[in-house]
């Protein structure tokens, strides 16, 4: 649970330096783009339908033997075995380490074994693979939270929410942080 507070505050000073923004890279598809200005849309009645289509898409290695991984290390943390989990996940980016999801879920077993710093390196990892990864921005955000770093966490919280406006949990987390932060304490 430990994070040195210096590599702490280089991560979230770059992060935030960072236009939230994102243009879509060269290297993004037609079909995730279009997904993505879907999903921005405040107002859009499925939202889940295209967020499921998204993480559909971003749990695509392009390797059948790196979906398996990957797939194995969600299943262990499903059953709570997070050192399976991480071992499974730590073999799929060893293998395959331009596959952002892969850096994604492996920052989700770190962050329920309680390894907040490595948790931490693997979001950041993912952010840069993948800049619209709204899941690795919303868990940068509950992990800032969980570290008291309340203005760094709301910064993460909003942008997940410039990206998925709708995403569950999100909008309670910028009122609550909001509040706090200003001094308005619930």
């Amino acid at each position: 649970m430990k994070v040195s507070s210096t590599v702490l505050n280089i991560f979230v000073t770059a992060f935030l330096s960072v236009s939230t923004f994102v243009a879509p890279s060269m290297a993004e598809d037609a079909k995730l783009h279009d997904l993505y200005t879907q999903l921005v849309q405040p107002d859009l009645e499925d939202w889940e339908k295209v967020e499921r289509q998204i993480w559909k898409e971003w749990s695509r290695s392009g390797s059948a033997s790196m979906d398996l991984l990957l797939s194995r290390g969600r299943k262990a943390m499903e059953q709570g075995d997070f050192a399976k989990a991480i071992e499974h996940l730590t073999a799929l980016t060893d293998h395959a380490p331009d596959f952002a999801e892969g850096w994604n879920a492996r920052a989700t077993a770190f962050f329920n074994a309680g390894e907040f710093g490595l948790s931490i390196a693997d979001i950041q990892r993912t952010l840069a693979l993948n800049p619209r990864h709204f899941g690795a921005l919303q868990g940068l955000g509950r992990i800032l939270e969980e570290l008291e770093r309340e203005e760094n966490a709301l910064a993460a919280y909003k942008a997940a929410a410039a990206i998925h406006p709708n995403r569950e949990g999100l909008k309670e987390a910028i009122k609550r942080l909001e509040e706090k932060v200003s001094g308005q304490d619930v």
